[in-house]
C-alpha cells in the first residue's frame, strides 16, 4: 500500500519494458490515484459495485475509478466474493464506465455460468490452494483445462487466466500448456524477498 504499491508498480513498469509482457497491478482502492500518476503501468481496482449515480454512501462507483484513470476491475475475487447476479450486473456496470473486466471464479462450472456475462477475461482460482505456493496448473490441471474448454465454448473471445499458487515461470509455462492466456498472482509476487526477480520469472514464463 501507499509508497510500497508505487515501487511495485515502477517495478512493474520495468518488466514489462525489458520482457515485453503485459503486466497491470490492482492495489488497494485508495492507492489506485498516487499510483497511476507515479508509473505507467495499468491499474485495476480490486473491486466496483454495480451502482450508478445516486444514494450509495459507501460504495465504489465504476465511473469514479474510470475518471481517476483505472483500466480496468477485478470482479468476485475469493476474498470479495458476489452472488452469480451481482456478477453480471457489475461486469454490465463495468463496461458502460469503459473498464476492463476479470472475473474471478473457483470452478469449471461457475466459469461456464460468468461466460454467458462476457467479461474480458476470466480467472480460474481454487481457493484451498490461494497463496499456497503449490500451482493451479500442477496440482490441478484438469481444472484450468477444464475451466478453458468450458469458457471458450460459450464465447472464445473471452481470454481465460490461471490463478492460486504461482509463484515461478515453471508454473506459468505449465498454465499456458493448459490454454490459459495470462496470471493472476499476489503473494508470489508481494511476498518475494526480491519482487523484481519474481515478477520477471514470471514474465519469462510468459515469453516460452
Amino acid at each position: 500500500m501507499g509508497e510500497n504499491a508505487v515501487k511495485l508498480a515502477k517495478i512493474a513498469e520495468q518488466v514489462h519494458l525489458k520482457t515485453g509482457v503485459s503486466i497491470a497491478i490492482a492495489p488497494q482502492v485508495v492507492d489506485s490515484k498516487i499510483v497511476i500518476d507515479s508509473s505507467e503501468t495499468p491499474v485495476f481496482v480490486q473491486h466496483v459495485d454495480p451502482v450508478g449515480m445516486g444514494q450509495f454512501t459507501g460504495h465504489i462507483l465504476p465511473e469514479s475509478v474510470a475518471e481517476a484513470g483505472c483500466v480496468g476491475t477485478l470482479i468476485n475475487h475469493s476474498e470479495r466474493q458476489v452472488p452469480l447476479e451481482a456478477i453480471k450486473a457489475t461486469v454490465m456496470r463495468a463496461r458502460e464506465a469503459d473498464l476492463i473486466t476479470i472475473v474471478c471464479v473457483d470452478t469449471i462450472e461457475k466459469g461456464r455460468q460468468v461466460a454467458a456475462f462476457s467479461p474480458e477475461a476470466i480467472a480460474i482460482e481454487p481457493p484451498e490452494l490461494i497463496g499456497s505456493g503449490i500451482s493451479v496448473s500442477r496440482a490441478k490441471p484438469e481444472v484450468v483445462s477444464g475451466a478453458v474448454a468450458a469458457i471458450k465454448h460459450i464465447n472464445p473471445n473471452i481470454r481465460v487466466l490461471c490463478g492460486a499458487g504461482i509463484t515461478n515461470g515453471e508454473d506459468v509455462a505449465s498454465a499456458q500448456k493448459l490454454g490459459a492466456e495470462g496470471i493472476l498472482v499476489a503473494s508470489g509476487v508481494v511476498k518475494a524477498k526480491d519482487p523484481k526477480v519474481a515478477l520477471s520469472d514470471l514474465a519469462h514464463g510468459l515469453r516460452r
